[in-house]
């Protein structure tokens, strides 16, 4: 499994000060045991945002996967207030909740620098 991250990753407020050390620990999921929810971009183009807890990405299924991580939090309910805060950061900013565009089109702005 390859993760990439967002160029401005979203970490809840539990989070905060361990976000790199939890980014360390789940770039290595097979020792990865504090289970934490990831905010990713769906491989399906439909949807905006996916959160799951990071013990799934320990199935087969991910191995060969690429998971784009935009955000993380300590709990589900910090996931959805994780989730609430970027759609509403995404509507200021842009006038609609396209938020899967949004943040493409920020990353790539990152990358192209």
């Amino acid at each position: 499994m390859r993760i990439k991250c967002f160029c401005d990753l979203y970490v809840g407020e539990e989070l905060k000060e361990k976000k790199e050390q939890v980014l360390e620990r789940l770039m290595d999921i097979e020792s990865f045991h504090l289970p934490v929810f990831v905010l990713t971009l769906p491989e399906g183009e439909q949807n905006q945002l996916d959160f799951f807890s990071s013990v799934f990405l320990r199935q087969p299924y991910y191995e060969d996967k690429e998971v784009f991580v935009v955000g993380l939090a300590a709990d589900y309910f910090s996931a959805v207030e994780l989730v609430g805060q970027i759609a509403c950061e995404v509507l200021e900013e842009t006038g609609d909740l396209e938020i899967r565009q949004s943040i493409l089109k920020r990353q790539k702005e990152f990358e192209g620098r």
